[in-house]
C-alpha cells in the first residue's frame, strides 16, 4: 500500500513537471515571459512587465553587435512615435551588460526603453535577432516577427493600429 501511494505521488510530481508555465499558472503570454527571466532597466532596477498591462507592447530582442537589429532601429523609433497615441509601449531587450547597452544608447543616440534580460536570449528560446513579439492590451501574444522589417512602413503601422 505504501509503495502504491509513493509510486502515485512520484507519477503526479513527474507529470506536473512537464506542464507549461502558462498552463500551470493560467497567465497571459506576457506574464509567462516574465516568469522565465528577470528584466532590469539601465539603472539596474527590476522591471515587471505586468506594469504594462492594458498597453499594447512591442518586445524587441536585439544585440549591440547585430547589424540587422541596428538597421531596423530608426524605423522602430518612427513607429514608436507614430503609435504613441495608440496605446503602444516599445521595449528593447538585450542580454548584454548594462554598461554595453548604455554605451550603445549614448553612442547611437537611440532613445528607447532598453531592458536587460537576466537570462541569455538563447535560454529564452530566441535563436535569431532581431526577434519581436507583439502583445495586445491583455498580454496575449498576437504576432512573432523574426528578422528585420520596415516598422515605419504604412502596411506595418496600419496592421499595428488594428491590433
Amino acid at each position: 500500500m505504501k509503495k502504491t501511494i509513493l509510486y502515485s505521488l512520484c507519477l503526479l510530481v513527474l507529470s506536473s513537471c512537464h506542464t507549461d508555465i502558462k498552463e500551470r499558472k493560467n497567465v497571459s503570454d506576457l506574464e509567462a515571459i516574465q516568469l522565465k527571466t528577470l528584466f532590469v532597466d539601465l539603472d539596474n532596477k527590476l522591471v515587471d512587465l505586468t506594469q504594462y498591462k492594458g498597453k499594447r507592447i512591442v518586445l524587441n530582442y536585439w544585440a549591440t553587435w547585430c547589424g540587422p537589429c541596428i538597421k531596423e532601429m530608426p524605423g522602430l523609433k518612427k513607429a514608436e512615435e507614430i503609435l504613441e497615441n495608440h496605446n503602444y509601449t516599445f521595449l528593447l531587450v538585450s542580454d548584454e551588460t548594462i554598461d554595453k547597452i548604455s554605451e550603445f544608447k549614448t553612442n547611437r543616440s537611440f532613445d528607447f526603453n532598453f531592458l536587460k534580460s537576466a537570462k541569455s536570449i538563447e535560454a529564452l528560446g530566441i535563436y535569431s535577432l532581431p526577434t519581436s513579439y507583439i502583445f495586445d492590451e491583455n498580454g496575449k501574444k498576437i504576432e512573432t516577427i523574426v528578422g528585420t522589417i520596415a516598422w515605419d512602413s504604412e502596411q506595418i503601422i496600419e496592421k499595428l493600429k488594428k491590433i
